[in-house]
């Protein structure tokens, strides 16, 4: 019963307890391995490390996942110790964090107390601005596992730290021995302390808003925390926080707060840092550094940049930073001194190199065609197992789960494939596709050697399309698209950057990855990588200025729908991929998560018209403007209704021979009218022309068993825990059979 319940954070047995520090340290011992290699640590590596030193997996309750992910800060720390900084910390820092495995679960504590720790290219930046010397005594009241106070341990300063929870106090005892480690609750730090000698500098990273002994939000934590830390500041020191991006003296809320703290302090530099710092730590959230140097203002003017910026501007910033008083271990007063303000002139962003991945050994895949025999060796259910029905890869490994497809689908074949990828030869000897996957690179190079039939016209505004005319001037013609439906399991991501890796291979050499999340760009990343790419090769769309040519003659351009719509001032974001891309462009174009670009059409409601959505409108006007791209709809849910699926004009659902549709509005009209069974046939269709493929994970051979709601009520209630456990608790129910 300990077990189960430890799983929600609340028990730990006896042996874990008292081993907790010192587990955390050895699982990172091993982690910092990879990390001097610069190989990745996977999630299957820090399962397996955290399953040995704990003596058990997490679903018997042995550790958590935010254990886990505190072992690899442990690491990150153990690196900068064993490697130290190099000449260019920044970079350095940032490709550390990305051999880090994202945080994808948290803890009931993690959530209450708001524990997320300071991002290691942030942690450095942060340091950096205390302007840091051996002479200095630092102060972290929010100590977390430490980063921030290894920063200050680099510059071989003295240190304090403070943390009030007690697993992260295990870890801190191993890593810092001989430090002074408090336990108290960081917004009264100053009066705990009472007596301690006062630091020079505080570093800071404290919960946004909340507080132990609050359940709910309280907006009013960071202001304590900070002003509890400047209390306890020496006279001329300097502190450094780390907030939310709200905590700002342009905020009306929080004017008064700041104009008070003017009145022995002085701040110097008020920044916001852009979410996407915190994507390897599960969020996205916009955080604001502000250094603060305890001295009287000389003037009631707060210098406060509103702007959210990258690392590489906020560095050049903190270089202007004014010196910060000397620390002579006295108490005295500091006299007030002109102000130096941190100005920010132009956008400064550390340069991505230019893509060059080169993939060796590129050779054609070759595979069988078979013939298929109808319904024959299927069964009488809902799915069908799932095999390639057309083909035999030669060596392809099949995909590591079980594939199924739904028995409508199944009853169909696609058309024997003529088309034959260009892929690294490891992609099929070491299993980086499987069988099914190498199957969909097949048959999107298929379509896209294709084109819907006739000829069109795309008037400026890329909205409006027509058929044209025989020999009228500018018409177009669109290469076709192809849809992948797969469910969760199938490796959506990582087919999509199979067949940008096969057009990469064919010398072309740029593409554009859409996707619904900026998080999402990390997974991107990863698929891409794992099948032999760079991480370079992924352009952050979000990194570049909104009307700034982007400076890549190649790569992979990220972007999000929400970024794909922005525009200011004249300039857009559609324009810049545009005039990226080059008319003729004929690289791909993945739509991952495509179903946010539903509604693409005014529609009746009930209510009378629904306007179109602008993601959806953007989305079609980058396919009308770019005529010969290769198009990929990737989602499992591409459409919930009929009218969902008008921004699939790549298909040649409607204003070609291929189905009787004259123009979309009449496609959506005659299938809503059909209802189901007609969007079926239509899903049938397609997957008939080598234009859709949809698998699922099977649960064959899965077992599973019901449980009564009243049992896990009372384990909830006799563990002491909130009806909201029973979730999680009844997962591993099933498979501990209470």
């Amino acid at each position: 019963m300990v077990c189960l319940i430890a799983s929600q954070g609340c028990l730990f047995d006896i042996e874990t307890v008292l081993d907790y520090g010192q587990s955390i340290l050895n699982v990172a011992q091993a982690l910092v391995k990879s990390l001097i290699e610069h190989r990745p640590i996977t999630t299957k590596l820090l399962q397996a490390q955290m399953n040995r030193h704990f003596h058990g997996t997490a679903a018997q309750g042995k550790w958590q996942w935010k254990d886990a992910y505190e072992a690899v800060e442990v690491a990150l720390i153990l690196y900068l110790r064993q490697k130290g900084l190099s000449e260019n910390p920044l970079e350095q820092l940032q490709l550390l964090q990305s051999l880090c495995p994202t945080h994808t679960r948290r803890s009931e504590e993690q959530l209450k107390l708001q524990q997320f720790s300071t991002p290691l290219p942030l942690a450095y930046l942060i340091a950096l601005a205390g302007q840091i010397s051996s002479n200095d005594l630092v102060l972290e009241p929010s100590a977390g596992t430490g980063i921030l106070a290894q920063f200050a341990k680099l510059r071989n300063a003295s240190l304090m730290l403070n943390e009030l929870a007690e697993d992260r106090r295990k870890i801190l005892r191993r890593l810092f021995p001989g430090v002074p480690l408090f336990q108290f609750n960081a917004e009264q730090i100053n009066d705990y302390l009472a007596g301690q000698t006062k630091p020079s500098v505080v570093l800071m990273n404290p919960p946004f808003s909340a507080s132990p002994n609050i359940s709910n939000r309280n907006s009013e934590a960071t202001a304590r925390h900070v002003n509890a830390a400047l209390q306890r500041l020496v006279p001329g020191g300097r502190l450094v926080t780390l907030t939310a991006n709200w905590f700002s003296p342009q905020n009306l809320d929080w004017q008064q707060a700041f104009t008070k703290m003017q009145e022995t302090a002085q701040v110097v530099l008020s920044v916001g840092v852009n979410g996407k710092v915190y994507s390897k730590h599960g969020t996205q959230m916009d955080t604001r550094i502000t250094v603060i140097d305890k001295v009287p203002a000389d003037s009631s003017d707060i210098p406060c940049i509103h702007q959210t910026l990258e690392l590489g501007e906020i560095l050049h910033l903190i270089e202007q930073l004014p010196q910060r008083e000397p620390w002579h271990h006295s108490t005295g007063t500091v006299q007030a001194r002109t102000k130096k303000v941190v100005t920010f002139s132009k956008r400064i962003v550390i340069a991505q190199p230019e893509p060059v991945s080169e993939l060796p050994d590129v050779v054609v895949l070759d595979y069988e065609l078979v013939e298929w025999n109808g319904s024959e060796g299927l069964k009488d259910a809902l799915y069908e197992t799932y095999h390639p029905q057309r083909l035999r890869i030669k060596n392809a490994l099949p995909h590591p789960s079980l594939l199924c497809e739904s028995s409508a689908l199944a009853l169909v074949s696609p058309p024997a494939p003529t088309y034959k990828p260009h892929l690294p030869q490891n992609i099929v000897t070491q299993g980086l596709l499987s069988e099914a996957q190498l199957e969909s690179v097949i048959y999107a190079g298929l379509a896209h050697q294709q084109f819907l039939s006739g000829s069109y016209l795309v008037d400026d505004s890329l909205d409006n399309v027509r058929v044209a005319a025989n020999n009228e001037e500018n018409a177009v013609r669109f290469r076709r698209g192809w849809f992948l439906g797969d469910g969760t399991g199938a490796g959506k991501g990582r087919q999509c950057a199979g067949i940008i890796l096969d057009n990469w291979c064919q010398g072309r050499k740029k593409a554009i990855w859409i996707s619904k999340s900026s998080a999402l760009i990390e997974d991107a990343r990863r698929d891409w990588c794992a099948l032999g790419g760079s991480e370079k090769d992924i352009i952050d769309l979000g990194n570049i200025k909104l009307g700034d040519p982007i400076p890549f003659s190649q790569g992979v351009l990220f972007a999000t729908y929400s970024t794909l719509r922005s525009q200011k001032g004249g300039k857009s974001r559609l324009k810049q991929i545009i005039e990226w891309a080059g008319i003729e462009f004929e690289g791909a174009i993945a739509y991952d998560e495509c179903h946010s670009m539903g509604n693409a059409m005014a529609i009746e409601g009930k209510l009378g018209m629904v306007a179109a959505s602008q993601q959806g409108v953007v989305g079609l006007r980058l396919q009308n403007a770019l005529p010969r791209a290769r198009v990929i709809y990737v989602s499992a849910t591409g459409a919930t209704k009929v009218s969902n699926l008008s921004y699939a004009n790549r298909l040649g659902l409607w204003q070609t021979g291929d189905f009787p549709f004259t123009s979309r509005e009449d496609f959506v009209e005659s299938i809503e009218v059909g209802g189901i069974a007609a969007m079926e046939v239509v899903a049938r269709d397609l997957k008939a022309l080598g234009l859709y493929l949809a698998r699922s994970l099977s649960f064959e051979g899965v077992e599973y068993d019901t449980l009564e709601m009243l049992k896990l009520l009372h384990l909830c209630r006799v563990t002491n825990k909130s009806s909201s456990s029973v979730t999680l608790v009844a997962q591993v129910a099933v498979t501990t059979q209470i």
